[in-house]
């Protein structure tokens, strides 16, 4: 069923990366009224976290930043179809980075970094623009589509851009070997989203809820000592993309312990906040709000 799923798909979404982005996006102008109105794709999962996360604004407010996630969430699944067949070239006048020069000093001393980010603006893209524009190569943290075919070209599709990604239980283990051989790296994690029950550690506010937040990246780095970033990045306009690097901690083993976490989580909510219809409200991030054992 994965095999006939990918013969029948892969053909077409090849075709259609081959379009122009101006005719892509007037093919995610129609996906969006399909998706939003006749499907009513995670309608209701939008509708409550927003409601819960921006509880001062009108329903009419809410309404509009609702029908505007659900317009970017498919443009990001259109851009993603299109860097399929896009060059370096093309996807270097999408993605810039406004501060390169801050991991600069970093690269001199030989030292290793971790970028933290989320799932806001085009988080697909991201890691892309770093081997263009650092000294560093880049690892990323991944999790394997159910469709290994789809997989496969997914992949694929990353590691022309020069990105390497790796399953999340490869990733630690990866990283020791790298310190061990002397290879510099950047490490990029996605950790805005819901940790597995049994794997609840710490409990944190995020965007005015208690909810259990992930720490591995907190641990790794305090384990290894190496600095963290958070990879702020903006929408510019449709398929343009704009990040810049901000310091979280420079000596993460120093740090209290969870603050590092807790900055994190901070920085993504002013994005948020400043900017909410580029989140990925989809998500049933606020699920386990309430639940915390520890305030029962």
């Amino acid at each position: 069923m994965q095999f006939l799923a990918f013969i029948v798909l892969y053909p077409i979404l090849w075709i259609i990366s081959m379009l122009p982005m101006r005719i892509l996006f007037m093919i995610s102008d129609v996906l969006y009224v399909i998706t939003y109105y006749i499907i009513g794709y995670r309608k209701k999962i939008v509708r409550s976290n927003l409601k819960l996360c921006f509880p001062n604004k009108s329903d009419q407010e809410l309404l509009a930043l609702e029908k505007k996630s659900f317009q970017h969430f498919i443009d990001v699944f259109m851009e993603l179809i299109k860097s399929f067949t896009m060059t370096e070239k093309e996807m270097s006048k999408r993605l810039s980075i406004t501060n390169p020069e801050l991991l600069d000093a970093y690269y001199e001393q030989n030292k290793s970094v971790i970028f933290l980010s989320g799932h806001y603006a085009n988080w697909e893209w991201v890691s892309f623009i770093v081997e263009r524009s650092l000294n560093y190569h880049m690892s990323v943290v991944y999790k394997q589509l159910s469709n290994n075919y789809f997989d496969r070209i997914i992949k694929k599709t990353r590691i022309k851009f020069g990105v390497k990604f790796v399953p999340s239980k490869e990733f630690y283990p990866e990283i020791l070997t790298n310190l061990k051989n002397n290879k510099i790296q950047a490490y990029g994690f996605l950790a805005d989203q819901n940790p597995r029950w049994e794997k609840i550690k710490y409990w944190g506010n995020f965007m005015g809820a208690e909810v259990p937040i992930i720490v591995g990246p907190e641990t790794i780095a305090r384990k290894l000592d190496l600095p963290v970033f958070y990879f702020q990045t903006e929408r510019v306009k449709r398929g343009v993309y704009q990040s810049t690097f901000i310091l979280l901690e420079k000596e993460p083993k120093q740090a209290p312990l969870y603050q590092l976490t807790n900055k994190y989580m901070q920085e993504l909510e002013k994005q948020i906040r400043k900017a909410p219809e580029f989140y990925f409200w989809t998500h049933r991030r606020f699920r386990h709000m309430g639940k915390n054992p520890a305030s029962s």
